[in-house]
């Protein structure tokens, strides 16, 4: 018995030295990770996906602002306040709103999954709705200089009422005229912003 457990005693021990002679660190395939090319922007992008809205967000302000900039007012420049006005201010906050968010992020701060809306993760994207609006969308882009805003903006609005599973046939409509009409008036007579009016161009 002594010489079978002293045997085995020995056997342990040799074993140990040689894997501690082939590894005296102790980090196999540890220290290959640490080193990897790009394990460390991985390791301090994991868990921080909002970055990527932070990007998205300052892209769009950029731009915003760019194209404000550089637009040409002197067709509809009235007083101070002309075109550029609302495109400068969107696109300032556009990059407040990306710098705060990534300070957010970057100090630890995480969005609750499940913190805002009592919603089913598991449950599939509605690509229909999706698909309808960018349709709607996509309409309007077209048939806004042939009809006008009046018409293609109320079919904006009504197409994206629909899309978004309103099916109040006798209201729709009519909220969607008034709203395109309102909106129209509002850019074209009061800000000096010209769109199309088309065919009801001389009614309107």
């Amino acid at each position: 018995m002594t010489d079978h457990h002293t045997d085995a005693t020995a056997d342990t021990d040799a074993t140990a030295g040689t894997d501690a002679t082939a590894d005296p660190t102790g980090t196999t395939g540890t220290a290959d990770t640490v080193n990897a090319p790009g394990s460390g922007l991985r390791a301090f992008l994991r868990g921080r996906s909002e970055l990527g809205v932070c990007a998205l967000l300052l892209a769009i302000g950029v731009l915003v602002l760019t194209d404000a900039l550089t637009m040409d007012t002197d067709f509809a420049q009235r007083g101070p306040v002309g075109p550029r006005t609302v495109p400068i201010v969107v696109g300032v906050a556009l990059l407040v709103v990306a710098v705060l968010l990534a300070v957010d992020v970057l100090r630890g701060g995480k969005g609750e999954a499940e913190g805002g809306e009592d919603i089913d993760l598991s449950a599939p994207g509605d690509w229909r709705t999706v698909l309808l609006l960018s349709g709607v969308f996509l309409a309007n882009a077209i048939l806004i200089e042939p009809l006008g805003f009046p018409i293609s903006g109320a079919l904006l609005f009504w197409g994206s009422a629909y899309a978004l599973g309103s099916r109040a046939f006798h209201r729709d409509p009519l909220i969607a005229a008034v709203l395109s009409t309102l909106t129209f008036f509002v850019f074209d007579r009061l800000l000096a912003v010209p769109l199309p009016g088309g065919p009801l161009m001389e009614v309107l």
